[in-house]
């Protein structure tokens, strides 16, 4: 019995170091979720320099290719390929035709997104400044309407696609607050600003936009415009 009890304390105080000895080895040692935190850190770190790297380049590469193309692709552009068409169209056709043309062009142009600028320029050369103003605004004017019309069929893709740029959404959409004067204020101002009409043209149709104020708005602001490419 003696012995018994002896050997009871002897592993009773070999169990108190024992676990004391775990005990300071686990406090000591690191834990796996530490590592695991700390560990992917740097790959992070070195991720974010090589997307910056990319961006960068991808900035650079893409802002030479349009300082090539404005240096050398525009001129021949309209050298090789919109002059020709345009001396093309004025000597083929006699100006009642060319006049049937130049509207539909002005009017079709901006449906499928292209700039109507050099028939309003060819407009303004041929028929001068009373019948070429008025080819100009008729064809512009059918112009913005159709795209208009268009988009009502299309607006939830629209108002999709215009979730990509939320800050060219909330320029758009603040034509179509406030009253019918304010509506036709801010899409005058729309129409003589750098804004692309094309895409406006499509993208108003998300908004509160009446039509009226839209199209009264549009035909003010194309005047100054029109004006230019005749007197150009």
């Amino acid at each position: 019995m003696p012995n018994s009890s002896k050997d009871l304390e002897k592993r009773g105080s070999n169990s108190g170091q024992d676990s004391e000895y775990v005990r300071l080895v686990t406090s000591n040692e690191p834990t796996a979720a530490g590592m695991d935190i700390s560990q992917p850190q740097p790959a992070t770190r070195s991720n974010t320099f090589i997307w910056w790297i990319k961006a960068f380049v991808f900035c650079s590469f893409t802002v030479i290719l349009l300082l090539i193309f404005l240096k050398w692709g525009v001129p021949f552009l309209f050298e090789k390929v919109l002059f020709p068409i345009m001396q093309w169209e004025a000597t083929a056709f006699g100006h009642p035709i060319l006049a049937v043309v130049l509207v539909t062009s002005l009017a079709l142009f901006p449906v499928f997104l292209i700039p109507s600028g050099p028939s309003m320029w060819l407009a303004g050369m041929i028929f001068g400044y009373g019948l070429g103003f008025l080819i100009i605004m008729v064809g512009t004017t059918i112009g913005m309407v159709l795209p208009y019309l268009i988009g009502l069929f299309f607006r939830d893709r629209i108002h999709h696609w215009l979730k990509k740029w939320p800050q060219t959404a909330a320029m758009v959409r603040l034509a179509g607050e406030g009253s019918w004067f304010h509506q036709f204020k801010v899409v005058a101002l729309f129409r003589v600003s750098p804004f692309p009409y094309t895409i406006f043209n499509y993208a108003i149709v998300v908004t509160s936009m009446r039509f009226w104020p839209y199209l009264c708005g549009s035909i003010a602001g194309m005047i100054p415009e029109a004006f230019i490419y005749i007197y150009s």
